[in-house]
């Protein structure tokens, strides 16, 4: 019979910590830059340049049909080729936010074009000025027509993370492959892990409820 030993995991809690902390450093930054990203990139497709359109559209086909953790090899270890280089937990960012991106650009394109163009007209006719429109009119309900969907992607981001320990980044999974390499307790350190993930995306969501209500002025959808 297998006997449980949290001992040696509760010893190294203070890493295991450590870890969750970059883990939602990562996750918030990466959510938040990502959500630029994707604006930016979503007003472009609809409104810019063809050329510009092009290379939004190879951006987002190339994201999407790739593997993150190729993504993530490809920033860490092929950019430095080119003088590019970067810290584990920099890369991580950068991967994180250029993958999110991608996905969260489709989502928002599909909210800005369920706006009424009847809307568009009337602040036209009312002498508002382009970025007004698109502040006043356009980005606020599309983004509250998709937030359900970018919630949902943005906790996948979160889980996602835990990729980034492939390349030294110092976030929760590279703490505990740490702390089980030495401990040798794999089955009580992953279990605790599980938890802790559990835990993070609980508590991402109720603030992404909280932001919904205080923004958009409804209940999260369930």
């Amino acid at each position: 019979m297998y006997q449980l030993n949290f001992a040696p995991v509760l010893a190294n809690a203070d890493r295991l910590l450590a870890g969750a902390w970059v883990t939602v450093q990562l996750s918030f930054s990466a959510m938040v830059i990502g959500l630029v990203v994707a604006v930016a990139c979503a007003a472009a497709k609809l409104s810019g340049p063809r050329p510009l359109r092009w290379l939004v559209d190879l951006y987002i086909e190339l994201i999407r049909n790739t593997p993150f953790l190729v993504q993530i090899f490809f920033i860490y270890f092929a950019l430095p080729s080119i003088g590019l280089r970067m810290s584990p937990n920099t890369a991580a960012l950068v991967a994180l936010v250029v993958n999110v991106g991608a996905y969260a650009t489709e989502i928002i394109r599909a909210g800005i074009e369920s706006i009424n163009k009847g809307q568009v007209e009337a602040g036209v006719a009312l002498g508002m000025k382009r970025w007004q429109i698109f502040r006043y009119i356009i980005i606020k309900p599309a983004l509250r027509t998709v937030y359900p969907a970018l919630t949902s992607q943005f906790i996948y981001l979160m889980l996602n993370t835990s990729v980034v320990s492939v390349i030294s980044a110092t976030d929760l999974a590279a703490a505990a492959n740490d702390i089980q390499s030495q401990t040798f307790t794999a089955f009580e350190v992953y279990l605790v892990i599980t938890g802790i993930y559990l835990v993070l995306s609980l508590l991402f969501s109720g603030l992404f409820s909280l932001v919904q209500r205080a923004v958009f002025n409804y209940p999260m959808s369930r």
